[in-house]
């Protein structure tokens, strides 16, 4: 599977709450986490919309314990757990409703070690790639997000599918590091 290299974004960080997803344009996509004196952690996802102007795309409310909490997206809020859903039927599979009302999943690959996600009718829009970890000078990349341009409906590029697409990674990958 290949994507054209503007559409692999380059994810710095382990820690994918504070992290940053760029390409040869610059940074598209920040999470950028605050703790407040109470303790109540939260995470702003912002998109690049042009030189030093970010708008924000979604607001996730960790829980008291660090667990999955709510989210805000657009005028949307629901709970965290809604865009990972596990699927019982398969061992490391999450599924979520996207904002076009379609089902997609994130599921392990059974050939390599990325993580795809599918659309509704089961075609691979687009993938998380772990990478060794590799120094740039934004900071140190441990994974690539593919975005397969010309899959499914055509609309994975375009900002509502792919912010979802992007929280949803983060997720994921979320998830799958603390066993959640």
């Amino acid at each position: 599977m290949t994507t054209a290299s503007n559409d692999i974004l380059s994810w710095t960080n382990q820690d994918p709450r504070e992290s940053q997803l760029f390409n040869s344009w610059g940074v598209l996509y920040r999470f950028q986490t605050t703790v407040s004196p109470n303790g109540q952690s939260v995470t702003t996802l912002w998109r690049a919309i042009r030189p030093n102007k970010e708008d924000r795309v979604a607001k996730l409310e960790w829980s008291a314990n660090g667990g999955l909490g709510r989210v805000v997206i657009g005028k949307n809020t629901l709970p965290m757990a809604d865009l990972v859903i596990p699927d019982p039927r398969q061992y490391g599979t999450r599924f979520f409703n996207g904002p076009d009302g379609l089902q997609y999943r994130w599921r392990p690959s059974p050939t390599s070690a990325d993580i795809l996600l599918q659309d509704s009718n089961g075609v691979v829009i687009a993938f998380f790639r772990p990478t060794r970890q590799t120094r740039y000078q934004i900071g140190d990349v441990f994974g690539e997000l593919h975005f397969v341009r010309t899959a499914g409906a055509g609309t994975v590029m375009h900002p509502p599918i792919m912010d979802t697409v992007t929280v949803t990674a983060m997720l994921y990958r979320f998830c799958a590091q603390w066993n959640l």
